[in-house]
């Protein structure tokens, strides 16, 4: 087997004092070496270095494809670093990686905090919004942020979330001769000058709750004309569809798109179809809201037209104008073993379901919910319209 030809070198702001010998040697053989500005001065490669563009592209390393080659990257390569980014492009015999200690790994040994409790975020190229669903009372963050006026506005993100009173530490080019960590209350952070790389930690000790990790969030939370899938249903229609990391789904009719943002706090990625124009614009308020701006995907027109262009999901959701044609168009673009589910309130639509329940096996239910109201100066039950779900794999 052939020796590989791309070194992955993970590198600290102590330069070369910090790489191991074999690091070293593989960047000493290297006859090319990409990276950032500053890290191919930390690396003293002179002639040798060739500077990523912004934004990252990886065609100039891929051209001089087989050379040797070194690749360096802040720390731990492929913990929201460059390694990950590159070799989705090689085999595995093609590269070699040494990876330093992460910024987050550092950050946790100056503030004394267990790794394994602390939620780490790459925001670089992120929108800050992402931070969004672990602002919660209790919860350790670490986030590595692009430049000094990104860390500012995650400061103030947090801050505006009501988490004021919370401690944060501005961590500064860590493990290197310049660092310097500064800590400060989050409604009162004073940073005039602030040298990247550059890490924002937040003890969230003092805040609101946040938002529940149950399926169901409050409908008050959403952005809606009245066309949501309500809480109840929306945590009956979640369990339905089983949401795993990683998958992806479709739903047509989006509404006001809270299923699907439900299904992304679960880890997925969502395509949310909506012919109206207004509500597409409400799915997308809901999506930077929940901090979900680059995984929930909007698609503004006829469920029936945009199927065609959707990369093919893991589950679908109809939560209105599903018909026979909108069944075939599912089950021809999908293929074998996505999870459909259907939510009706309609006896034409309930019809339907009963039909394909028959020829397509599944599970229907009928939901049917009441809430106590006032009536008078008592209390009596207000039943709202019975909703019939279908849900079956394909």
């Amino acid at each position: 087997m052939a020796e590989p030809w791309l070194s992955i070198i993970g590198l600290g702001e102590d330069g070369l004092a910090g790489l191991s010998d074999i690091s070293r040697a593989a960047l000493a053989s290297a006859h090319h070496v990409f990276g950032a500005p500053r890290h191919l001065a930390l690396a003293q490669v002179n002639d040798r270095g060739t500077t990523w563009d912004v934004p990252f592209d990886l065609q100039p390393l891929l051209a001089l494809r087989g050379q040797p080659m070194a690749l360096l990257a802040s720390g731990d390569p492929f913990w929201f670093g460059a390694g990950g980014s590159v070799c989705q492009y090689l085999q595995t015999d093609e590269w070699i990686a040494y990876p330093a200690p992460s910024t987050f790994s550092r950050a946790a040994a100056k503030l004394g905090w267990r790794l394994e409790n602390v939620q780490c975020l790459g925001l670089h190229a992120a929108p800050l919004s992402t931070v969004r669903p672990w602002l919660r009372r209790g919860q350790r963050l670490v986030c590595l942020v692009r430049d000094a006026e990104a860390l500012r506005a995650l400061v103030a993100l947090a801050s505006a979330q009501g988490f004021g009173d919370a401690s944060g530490w501005a961590l500064e080019r860590l493990g290197g001769p310049l660092e310097r960590v500064r800590a400060f209350r989050l409604a009162a952070a004073n940073l005039p000058e602030l040298q990247a790389p550059l890490a924002l930690a937040m003890d969230l000790h003092q805040g609101p709750p946040g938002l529940p990790a149950s399926s169901g969030l409050p409908d008050e939370l959403f952005v809606h004309d009245g066309q949501i899938t309500k809480s109840t249903i929306r945590a009956l229609t979640l369990r339905a569809l089983a949401p795993r990391p990683g998958e992806r789904l479709w739903d047509l009719g989006a509404g006001s798109g809270s299923i699907s943002v439900e299904w992304c706090l679960a880890g997925g990625c969502a395509h949310a179809v909506e012919q109206q124009a207004e509500r597409a614009d409400n799915i997308r308020h809901n999506a930077e809201q929940f901090g979900l701006s680059n995984r929930l995907h909007v698609q503004t027109g006829n469920s029936l037209e945009c199927l065609s262009a959707l990369p093919r999901p893991d589950a679908v959701f109809v939560g209105g104008g599903f018909d026979r044609a909108i069944f075939d168009a599912i089950a021809t673009s999908t293929g074998r073993g996505v999870r459909l589910v259907v939510n009706s309130v309609t006896l034409q639509t309930e019809s339907l379901l009963q039909e394909l329940l028959v020829r397509h096996g599944g599970e229907l239910l009928q939901v049917a919910i009441a809430q106590a109201q006032p009536l008078g100066r008592m209390l009596s039950w207000q039943p709202s319209r019975p909703v019939v779900q279908w849900s079956v794999r394909l």
